[in-house]
């Protein structure tokens, strides 16, 4: 990738965006140190021509590499050459002018402007893994005209960036054993399986749904949390179980189902399906579970003797405030402690 003239040589497909050029390349992973130095913290924000890394984040990225290295997946990395390079096209008919090299000083700066903390990680990585340093990541080369257009750059390419939601990520994510587990859980659980949002973690005032794939997870991870070390079958028996008996004690849940009453009247009405009401049912199941390993299900009856209307004062203090339902852990504590003195299981001192 060097040559003789002291100039990196790199294989390019060239472009034009807003009437300037730009190049796409592929990196071997192991000249991204030497290639694109990362900038010294230390110097001003008005200095540099990205944000800080968050050097907390580092770590977990380069896990996600090592961890996966058959399939992990990145975006390219985007940098400005502040340098005079040269594009030397394969050929002059149509397609062979955008394809060639790119002649680049090796005292050009190559200045990050998005994925810095890919770039990091990967460096990171390296050490535990040198293998690496043969795969490629692409490179997106834009020229550099100034710290200011630099800066530019940055906050155009991070402008629009949003995140996946909470439950599309749970979603699709076949990594995670537990997004996996939930998964397998509501097709086994009938009201679960025709009234979750599986990609939503906040339902629309029409939303035809009454639960969230989010609200689920975080519940069923609660349930589950004394039984993570038994078998993945045994986890979904048990929890499926659980929500099915859950279910057939509260019959608005059913009533929702069969289209007797909408989704958005319930929810509205009712705070039995919003994810303070599922995180605490999942917080008895788990006392439940541990006290009444055999006959759990017999103690679920006083389910049906709360009232889980919003107009219920009992929910004033304990969920309810003037700004609405409370989804603060302190609350969950409240609400399951309010659940369980009606199963008539034990409550802690507190």
């Amino acid at each position: 990738m060097l040559t003789p003239s002291f100039e990196y040589v790199l294989p390019v497909i060239r472009g034009i965006q807003a009437g300037r050029e730009y190049y796409v390349s592929m990196c071997p992973v192991r000249l991204l140190p030497k290639l694109l130095p990362l900038d010294d913290e230390e110097v001003p924000p008005e200095m540099r021509a990205g944000r800080s890394r968050n050097r907390s984040r580092i770590p977990e990225i380069a896990n996600y590499i090592l961890d996966n290295p058959r399939s992990y997946t990145f975006s390219a990395i985007a940098a400005s050459i502040d340098a005079d390079i040269k594009f030397e096209p394969i050929g002059t008919e149509a397609e062979e002018r955008k394809i060639g090299r790119l002649r680049v000083p090796m005292d050009a700066r190559f200045t990050i402007n998005d994925g810095q903390h890919r770039r990091a990680a990967f460096e990171l990585a390296l050490k535990q893994n040198p293998d690496l340093g043969y795969e490629t990541i692409a490179l997106i080369l834009f020229l550099d005209i100034g710290l200011e257009h630099s800066q530019q750059i940055s906050t155009d390419l991070n402008r629009y960036s949003v995140h996946p939601d909470a439950s599309l990520n749970i979603l699709y994510d076949r990594r995670d054993k537990q997004a996996n587990l939930v998964r397998a859980i509501i097709k086994e659980v009938k009201v679960f399986r025709t009234l979750t949002d599986m990609e939503r973690s906040n339902l629309t005032a029409r939303s035809g749904k009454l639960f969230t794939l989010s609200n689920i997870y975080n519940a069923t991870l609660a349930l589950l949390v004394n039984h993570q070390n038994r078998e993945i079958e045994q986890q979904i028996a048990l929890a499926s179980g659980y929500w099915n008996a859950v279910s057939s004690y509260i019959p608005d849940w059913e009533q929702v189902l069969q289209r007797q009453v909408s989704a958005s009247e319930m929810r509205r009405d009712y705070v039995h399906s919003h994810a303070i009401a599922l995180a605490s049912l999942g917080a008895v199941g788990a006392t439940l579970l541990s006290l009444y390993p055999e006959s759990w299900e017999s103690h679920l009856e006083g389910l049906q003797q709360i009232d889980w209307s919003r107009s219920n004062p009992d929910w004033q203090g304990r969920i309810l405030s003037s700004s609405g339902i409370s989804k603060s852990r302190t609350s969950v504590s409240l609400m399951s402690a309010y659940i369980k003195e009606h199963l008539n299981l034990p409550l802690k001192p507190d």
